[in-house]
């Protein structure tokens, strides 16, 4: 016999209820994570959430960066610098943002995803000589771009609510 502890489906339940409570409780949308997303799921939906993101930021690297980068190095971009962030961004900044605005979470996410990519990508593959030219500005600008587009994406997503599809 399964203890109802440990039961999936008691879980499930009760989870149901738990997001139920916080989002009557707290208003929809108004809190972001208070109770919605245990630490256990939101590891579950990391690869999902960064492949998703490399869908989608990788072709605007490989269009969007200057020229001075191979194809194999804006590749390696579009998979790399998603790695770097994305697990910060996905594990670490929900759950110091519990029970804070949604809109707080946003503004610190989607601001720390494309600075420290830009960062990482400089110190990679920077060249002194480019230093305030326009290739470094239009690599910033692609990885900004692309960090846009993956945050639009997710958006729309979770607006018709497929990632509980998966869950």
């Amino acid at each position: 016999m399964i203890d109802e502890a440990e039961d999936p489906r008691t879980h499930t339940k009760r989870h149901e209820r738990t997001r139920t409570i916080a989002r009557t409780t707290l208003g929809t949308e108004d809190c972001f994570l208070s109770l919605l997303m245990s630490p256990l799921e939101l590891w579950h939906f990391l690869p999902l959430g960064y492949l998703l993101s490399i869908l989608i930021e990788t072709p605007v690297l490989m269009v969007a960066l200057s020229p001075r980068h191979s194809m194999r190095r804006r590749l390696l971009a579009g998979v790399w610098l998603t790695a770097c962030t994305y697990p910060i961004v996905t594990l670490v900044l929900p759950l110091i943002f519990v029970n804070r605005s949604r809109n707080i979470y946003l503004i610190v996410a989607e601001t720390f995803a494309p600075v420290a990519e830009c960062v990482l990508f400089w110190l990679a593959f920077g060249d002194p000589a480019e230093v305030g030219k326009a290739s470094m500005w239009r690599d910033f600008g692609a990885i900004i771009v692309a960090n846009l587009a993956s945050f639009l994406g997710g958006e729309v997503i979770n607006s018709y609510h497929w990632f509980g599809l998966l869950g």
